[in-house]
């Protein structure tokens, strides 16, 4: 984005007449005062104060390798959707750019992005200005061809403001035309080609549906580094992704994050954008045990969680600092109880198969 457009974006978040707080301020000012000033009172290690809560320490997230990357990223991996498409895809900036700041300064090593999620870029990259080397970055394509994929990993460094990501995945991969994705002028290709070429360290694959697709690309290009796949004990009765393509990740030591770890937004997809936060689709007194659920999956490194407050960022932090593995009864109890959820949640990512 240029930096007219950058102040244009920006200078809308504080006012349509360029004030805050009576004082006349022309948008370059905006940014390089007020928002500037955001990202350095969000970066100060202290105790950080939002509104009348005051919060301190709230401890190490632990760190884990993931896969054949070798990179140790923290098992809480931050998902920047939610915030992205806040407000109807219209959140302010500087909203964004606190949390994001505040997750790397309580251990977030891991956070993920892409094109489509909003203004999430476009926050994140004023973080990554003065944070790049504290965070293990994590982008998309949504491709089926090459051409498709190079336009959209174009967009996303020309709006983070930067030259490469650490990890970039296809994504969606269980909507895509895998046939196109893995033939000659197909996505996968151009994803190699951008990891030849330093555009990104390791290269991967998320979705939601459809698990065969991501065992074709596993097995078939014997190239992926890393996933994210939605894993949680109630769609493991939908899709199944535990059982279908956990074991062959396993054999290649590709790394894996799960994500939907509380079901996603309740309603799926169509309700990112709703100007007041929509809940998760997991009620919340299941979230302790669908964070200890992902913790117990053998071959999964961590979970990428998406928050629309700070508040629900610490409360995270607290769930996977504090909580412990499920025994095999508790993992067999927890499954008995998502079968029957099961049924009312359905296949609301797409088709099974």
């Amino acid at each position: 984005m240029d930096q007219t457009k950058r102040d244009r974006n920006l200078g809308d978040a504080v006012g349509a007449n360029g004030t805050t707080g009576g004082q006349t301020l022309t948008r370059r000012q905006f940014v390089k005062g007020g928002l500037l000033a955001t990202v350095a009172a969000a970066t100060a290690p202290a105790v950080l104060v939002r509104g009348e809560e005051a919060v301190g320490d709230l401890g190490p997230i632990p760190k884990v390798v993931l896969g054949k990357t070798g990179e140790k990223v923290s098992i809480l991996g931050l998902g920047t959707a939610c915030l992205g498409h806040k407000n109807n895809n219209n959140p302010e900036v500087e909203e964004l750019v606190g949390v994001f700041s505040e997750a790397i300064d309580r251990g977030v090593t891991y956070i993920d992005t892409a094109r489509i999620y909003g203004r999430a870029e476009e926050a994140l990259g004023e973080v990554l200005r003065t944070r790049r080397d504290k965070v293990f970055l994590v982008s998309k394509v949504w491709a089926n061809t090459a051409d498709e994929a190079r336009r959209s990993l174009e967009d996303t460094l020309k709006q983070l403001g930067i030259d490469s990501v650490d990890l970039l995945h296809l994504h969606s991969a269980g909507d895509k035309d895998i046939d196109r994705v893995l033939g000659a002028g197909g996505s996968w290709e151009q994803l190699l080609k951008f990891k030849k070429e330093g555009k990104t360290r390791f290269i991967g694959l998320t979705g939601h549906s459809r698990p065969a697709n991501f065992v074709r690309v596993i097995e078939e290009s014997g190239t992926v580094d890393a996933m994210m796949i939605a894993m949680n004990f109630v769609d493991y009765h939908v899709y199944g992704f535990e059982e279908k393509v956990l074991p062959v990740a396993r054999k290649q030591n590709v790394g894996v994050m799960a994500m939907k770890v509380f079901g996603g937004i309740k309603g799926s997809f169509r309700n990112y954008r709703l100007k007041v936060p929509n809940p998760s689709q997991m009620e919340s007194t299941y979230h302790a045990d669908a964070v200890r659920y992902a913790k117990s999956l053998e071959g999964v490194t961590g979970m990428v969680i998406g928050v629309h407050t700070a508040k629900q960022l610490r409360a995270n932090i607290r769930l996977v600092r504090d909580t412990k593995k499920l025994t095999d009864v508790e993992l067999a109890g927890l499954r008995k109880k998502g079968e029957r959820l099961a049924s009312e949640w359905g296949p609301r990512f797409g088709p099974v198969a």
